[in-house]
């Protein structure tokens, strides 16, 4: 049936619907049903993850080689990982928030995109209303650590060393204006403590240096302090996530130790495109929870030191906005720069 030339005829009133009128609201309905039949058939080609840091060096990436393949598998079209590196990331992330918002194109982004909005002026993209957020995938736990050769074996007497040798010890970081270095700002502000930073080109030379006494202390991913914690060429004082960890229960979180405004982990996260449609960001945040609970994932997290994330978009949403506000916070109050 022709649902235009059959429609009734309807005489009102002045101001009421003609039949001119109503043909034309119900093309207008129907112009609406071909991106909806878009969605129920979703995907139907290949997507890209954009992730804006390099290829096989960060966290990010690693999680879009994981799950990609999953979601291929799952959704029966190729999944392609896209680095988009360089400038803090900034490109890449201004690329996922200025594509199409049809899910074809999402984006996996960590930490450094809350970073930035502190330590970065004019931003082209808005990091909260020009995005859409889809999950967050997982957390990565920080600690405290100092160097075997360091005289204490507490947080609370490290700081007093530090009291009494204000600007005579140092901190490393991987470069200036990373999660560590921003971290342990923090630190420093909430325990009123001065200690020099000295920023290195990488996680691996800062290590060392630890390791050899060079600088003092650092902030540290756990899976990376495990093996120096066992071998005892450092020691880990407190945790800065709001939990203690499992692999060493023994070591206090800040909030324990007196400091609960230092409640910090990196994070990864999913993102889309603002305008992206409902039904399609629920499919992704549907999909990537029922990844995170699968035996295989979880292991992989795990030897990678990180805790599976999953639940709605809003948990992703708070996550953001409370570290967008403290590391605003801190960067203003430490005059930081980024490289």
């Amino acid at each position: 049936m022709d649902l235009l030339t059959n429609l009734p005829t309807f005489r009102f009133s002045t101001g009421g619907i003609t039949r001119v009128a109503l043909r034309s609201i119900v093309l207008a309905l129907l112009l609406l049903c071909p991106p909806l039949a878009a969605q129920d058939t979703y995907p139907s080609r290949p997507i890209r993850i954009i992730v804006p840091y390099p290829g096989g060096a960060s966290g990010a990436d690693n999680l879009a080689r994981l799950l990609g393949p999953k979601l291929a598998e799952r959704w029966g079209v190729p999944v392609v990982v896209e680095n988009r590196p360089g400038a803090s990331a900034v490109p890449g992330h201004d690329q996922i928030a200025k594509a199409a918002p049809n899910g074809y194109t999402v984006g996996f982004s960590a930490t450094s995109f809350t970073t930035n909005v502190a330590l970065i002026n004019n931003l082209p993209y808005d990091p909260i209303k020009s995005f859409e957020r889809i999950v967050l995938l997982g957390t990565n736990v920080v600690a405290v650590a100092i160097s075997n050769k360091v005289p204490a074996s507490s947080l609370a007497e490290f700081l007093a060393l530090v009291r009494r040798q204000p600007g005579k010890l140092n901190y490393a970081s991987p470069g200036n204006g990373t999660p560590q270095h921003l971290a342990m700002e923090l630190l420093k502000l909430e325990a009123k403590v001065d200690i020099v930073h000295v920023p290195y080109k990488s996680s691996a030379g800062a290590l060392t240096d630890l390791v050899a006494g060079t600088v003092q202390t650092m902030v540290i991913p756990l899976q990376t302090a495990v093996p120096h914690v066992n071998a005892g060429s450092i020691r880990m004082l407190a945790i800065m996530s709001s939990q203690r960890a499992p692999a060493f229960p023994e070591v206090p979180t800040m909030r324990e130790l007196g400091m609960p405004a230092i409640d910090v982990d990196t994070w990864y996260g999913a993102f889309a495109p603002v305008g992206t449609p409902a039904p399609i960001l629920a499919k992704w945040n549907s999909e990537i929870n029922a990844l995170l609970r699968l035996p295989d994932i979880r292991e992989a997290f795990a030897k990678q030191g990180l805790v599976p994330g999953g639940g709605a978009p809003e948990r992703f949403t708070r996550l953001l906005e409370e570290d967008i506000a403290r590391w605003i916070r801190v960067v203003g109050a430490s005059g930081i720069k980024a490289d």
